[in-house]
């Protein structure tokens, strides 16, 4: 028996990284995901990985059609949904007198914009007592040069999280965030790249700084912490903001 048996979970940005993590331990525990991603290619594989409780939705979450089509697929296969987690995001590095229009849009669009409107679109499909997460993270709570647009779209991840959990109470949905450090991912090793050799700035920048644990997390790590907040176990737990960042930002 698995601790997801039976449940419909939908996981944005799953093609790669903690996403991808989060989808294949929902697997694992019995739910049939269904992953979104902009990528065709990396969506098949990631499916062929997963196995057949995998399914595989190419879509933008920045663009409302895609999210339209998304989820009339879900509803004409699965006709509900126990688990939504919005966890697409990019996060680009530029300081402020550096920050292009492009980079901003993009940032905004896919982070704060994507998650906005794949939890409202998911409204109609969410079961009674389903659990929504919206992935966060640590940068939100740091003040880490050139990443000021990635940190504020964050912080206001863990804002909706209080304000839909008290919106959806009365159908007993909850609403929490997950608030990852640093992790060792595509998307993550691709943010440290891209900082400046200065050692100021690398010093106090989140991507860079070493947890109390002397490492990077595993997206696997996050995935048990996802998957505590989609099932049972957490069924008292809403509003709450759960860290998985090894204690940088609490030691």
């Amino acid at each position: 028996m698995g601790q997801l048996d039976n449940k419909i979970a939908l996981v944005t940005g799953a093609s790669t990284g903690i996403g991808l993590a989060i989808a294949h331990r929902f697997a694992a525990e019995g739910a049939t995901v269904y992953l979104t991603g902009r990528r065709k290619a990396e969506l098949d594989a990631a499916v062929e990985q997963i196995g057949s409780s995998a399914i595989a939705v190419r879509s933008d979450v920045s663009q409302l059609d895609d999210l339209d089509r998304l989820f009339a697929e879900i509803a004409e296969r699965s006709g509900r949904l126990d688990i939504v987690v919005a966890n697409a995001g990019v996060g680009d590095f530029g300081p402020l007198g550096a920050i292009t229009e492009e980079a901003y849009e993009r940032a905004t669009s896919i982070n704060f914009k994507g998650t906005v409107f794949t939890v409202q679109k998911a409204l109609p499909l969410l079961s009674a007592g389903a659990s929504v997460v919206l992935l966060s993270s640590s940068a939100a709570l740091r003040g880490a040069p050139g990443l000021g647009v990635y940190a504020a779209t964050k912080a206001a991840i863990r804002s909706l999280a209080r304000t839909w959990a008290a919106e959806l109470a009365g159908r007993g949905i909850r609403v929490n965030a997950l608030t990852p450090g640093p992790v060792a991912t595509p998307g993550g090793d691709g943010l440290r790249a891209a900082f400046p050799q200065d050692e100021q700035i690398t010093a106090a920048a989140e991507p860079a700084v070493p947890t109390p644990l002397g490492r990077a997390g595993r997206p696997e790590e996050v995935a048990a912490t996802a998957l505590y907040l989609a099932g049972d176990q957490s069924s008292f737990t809403t509003g709450a903001e759960l860290f998985v960042d090894g204690g940088a930002t609490q030691l």
